[in-house]
Order: C-alpha cells, then structure tokens, then sequence
C-alpha cells in the first residue's frame, strides 16, 4: 500500500522528527496514521494531548465525562478559567485543533464501562489510561488484554507517580502487578490526598514518549519495566515486572473472557444501586440543626494526622480504616443520627456505606466534608 507523502506545510512542521534518523519519513508516516485512545481529559490526559498532538499523532481519541471545575486548573494545563463548567472533552478538542490540524480528535463523552470499552478500544491501536481510579483501570487492563492492545499506564499521587507500558503479547499486565484491588477507601484519590500540580507532566510525558516508541517502533518500551518517579527528592527507580502464569486475565489459563462488573470488583456500589445511598446533607444544614440542639453524633473518618490540622468541635475521630473494628463504640447510635463527614466528602460517604451495612439506620453523609464547614460555616476551621 502506498503511503501519501507529507505535504511542504508538514514537512516544515515535522522537520525535527525528519532529521531523527531513529523516525524519520517513515515514523512520522507512522504517527500520522496512528488512532491513540487517551482514558481520561484530566491531569495525565492534558499534556499527553499536547504532546501527542504536537508529534503528529493523526487520531487522538478523549474518554471523559467531566466537566472542568476550578479544583482542576493548577494541574490539568489545557483548561482556563473562561472554561470552567464545559465538557473537558470539547476543551481539549478546540485547543488540540489550533495546536495541530493535522490531528482529528474524537471525543467519547461517557463513562467508560464494560458495555462500551470494546467497541471503543477496538478502534484504537494505543490505549493510554490517565485515569484516577480502580474500577477503570482494571476495565481498561481487561479490554487491552482481550483486545490484544498496549496499554501505557500512568497514575500520579501526593509528590509520587509511576508509569510502565502493560502488554499481555510481550509482558506482565496490570493484573500481574495487582492481582486484586486495595480495600475500598484504603487509597486516598487525589482529591482526598492532594496532587502536586506539575507532577501529571512528568508522568504524561513518560507516557507520551512511551506512545510515539510504540507507534513508530524505536527504542525499548517500558514492558515489564515500572519506572517510578519521588517528586520531593527528584529521583527515578526502575522495577521489574514478571509476567505471573497464573494470571486471571493473560495468564496460561485465563478465567477473565469477558469483561466484568468492575465496581463491584473493586468493593464500589454500582450506578444503579447509588439512588439508595445515604443521603447527603449541607454543612449549612448540618449547622443549623446542631444550633438547634438536634442531637446527633458527627463522625469524622479522617486520618489523625489531619484532625490534627483542622477539625469540627464536639466530632468524633474514628478513621476509616479502623471503622468496622470500631462498631461497638457506636452501638448506643444504632438508631439514632450519625453525620459522618471526611476532607471532601468521598471517605464519609464509604463510612456510611458500611455503618448501613452493619444495620445503622439514620447514617448522612456531608456533602463536601470539612472543606465545606470551612468555606460555609466556619471559616476559622483551617483548610489544608
């Protein structure tokens, strides 16, 4: 099959990729052609679309559901302050468009679901997972095994990222690595820890080059290699990965054919179960029927270390991981109101999904944790 030959404009624009002897006419050829599926707009999926994009990458496909909230800007480097409330997707798509015409962009604005995700990758030769949670990457691993595709994977936490290449055809998986999932609310997401705002570029940049390796072919990728990066003490460490025979999913005898219910996988209530989830309640209201002399037990889930930064008068600090350990101390609540609050609002609502379990019958959740007492109600509670 005879490939188009590049155009003068794109002979000018690609002239430093030209002059690698390692790319190339033909690399860059190669990049033009590619279909690359970015899982997620966000800190990773930001500046992997600029660099993917500046290379020459012809397709870039955009995974995301979300709209772009002020929390995202000081990390997730395409989005302004005029851009708050729109799709990240359609943001990212205008911005990539003006950076590159040659590159189209599809945006896939949905949930990434064991529905769609192989009708979705099956379009795709790369598939680079930015996400931020278990669920998806698990699903994305899954697909990317079935599939036959590579899989380049970052993830970033605090001061910390790592970034490896899985694919089930040369090397370990995801699954090889983590067998199974964290216990729910053991792993703090990046809203709940914090997140280093230039750390998602270092760690998109391993996965951008990763990329343009796989879809031209030079070098060696990160297969069964992690590289893992400590932002505070500036430093890189290499691990090996080992392919595990027994693996469930690339394994010699594999028990994953299909693509799984993910959220349960990973101990997190399906979509269609949420509607009964505890209710959510305003730090406002929860203000206002404590001034009222309401009576009820307000349980902070936090870490020690951060009720020891800020912390609401008269709670009750019970982490969440000793949670379940600690039922007998709240017996005499059985039956009575508990607001059960965290940093943000994501470990409060886990707590109360297993105080409910465990028969409690009155359990609320507060909306926006101790961020939204701070910002709402008392402004002299520290934010951190």
């Amino acid at each position: 099959m005879a490939r188009a030959p590049l155009s003068a404009e794109q002979f000018e624009r690609y002239r430093r990729h030209l002059t690698l002897p390692e790319i190339g006419l033909e690399g860059q050829q190669a990049l033009l052609r590619a279909r690359v599926l970015l899982i997620g707009a966000g800190g990773l999926g930001c500046p992997l679309a600029q660099y993917l994009a500046a290379a020459g990458v012809g397709t870039l496909g955009l995974v995301d559901f979300d709209r772009i909230d002020a929390s995202n800007l000081h990390r997730q480097v395409l989005f302004g302050t005029a851009d708050v409330g729109r799709l990240k997707t359609q943001v990212a798509a205008e911005r990539v468009h003006a950076m590159n015409p040659d590159v189209r962009v599809q945006c896939h604005d949905l949930r990434l679901s064991s529905e769609n995700a192989l009708e979705i990758f099956g379009d795709y030769d790369v598939i680079v997972d930015g996400t931020d949670n278990f669920p998806t990457r698990y699903l994305s691993n899954d697909a990317c095994v079935l599939l036959g595709k590579p899989n380049v994977h970052g993830s970033i936490f605090r001061f910390d990222g790592q970034a490896t290449v899985f694919d089930a055809r040369r090397g370990p998986c995801y699954r090889c690595l983590y067998p199974e999932p964290p216990p729910p609310g053991s792993v703090p997401s990046c809203a709940e820890g914090g997140v280093l705002g230039v750390l998602p570029g270092m760690i998109a940049l391993i996965q951008a080059t990763e990329t343009v390796k796989l879809v031209t072919g030079i070098g060696e990728p990160l297969i069964g290699r992690l590289l893992q990066y400590d932002a505070l003490r500036m430093e890189f460490h290499e691990f090996r990965l080992r392919k595990d025979p027994d693996c469930p999913a690339c394994g010699e005898k594999p028990s994953i054919t299909a693509l799984i219910d993910y959220e349960g996988f990973c101990g997190v209530p399906a979509l269609e179960t949420r509607e009964s989830a505890p209710r959510e309640v305003a730090a406002a209201e929860v203000a206002s029927r404590r001034a009222g002399g309401e009576d009820f037990l307000l349980l902070d889930v936090r870490e020690p270390d951060e009720y020891a930064k800020a912390c609401i008068e008269g709670a009750v600090l019970v982490p969440l991981g000793t949670l379940e350990d600690r039922l007998e101390e709240l017996r005499g609540w059985r039956d009575r109101c508990i607001v059960v609050h965290c940093h943000l609002g994501g470990r409060s609502a886990r707590a109360a999904e297993i105080l409910r379990r465990y028969g409690f019958t009155r359990v609320e959740n507060l909306a926006g944790g101790i961020e939204a007492w701070s910002l709402t109600v008392d402004p002299d509670v520290p934010r951190y």
